[in-house]
């Protein structure tokens, strides 16, 4: 059993990885914790779809989530395994040339100097 779950656990990270926003999320959450508001700038998606794409990281154990106020604050999950650090080192070094996250890198960098959309 124990194993039937973790292979559920494998096929749900990959399936997190398997989709371009979320790898655009996970991307972006390298650099700490960042509110949905934020995300949403960023990658130019309608709210719901950042939420969407944010629950089902969750679910994959990939994020973490934060509430403060009114804003909701995710955050890259610590690797829980060697499985998960290798995807994590891959996120970190496999994709430094992905032309779209380079530009989400650029937005990001631009509204965290303007302060983004949810204190702190």
């Amino acid at each position: 059993m124990k194993r039937l779950m973790a292979n559920e656990r494998v096929n749900l990270m990959f399936r997190a990885f398997s989709d371009p926003t979320r790898l655009r999320m996970l991307h972006l959450l390298l650099e700490g914790e960042t509110c949905v508001g934020d995300l949403v700038t960023i990658l130019r998606v309608p709210q719901p779809t950042a939420s969407r794409h944010l629950s089902y990281l969750r679910r994959a154990g990939l994020v973490t989530a934060r509430r403060s106020g009114r804003w909701m604050f995710h955050a890259l999950q610590p690797a829980r395994g060697g499985f998960h650090e290798r995807l994590l080192e891959c996120l970190r070094a496999c994709f430094r040339d992905v032309p779209a996250l380079a530009v989400d890198a650029r937005r990001a960098g631009r509204l965290r100097a303007s302060g983004g959309c949810c204190p702190r």
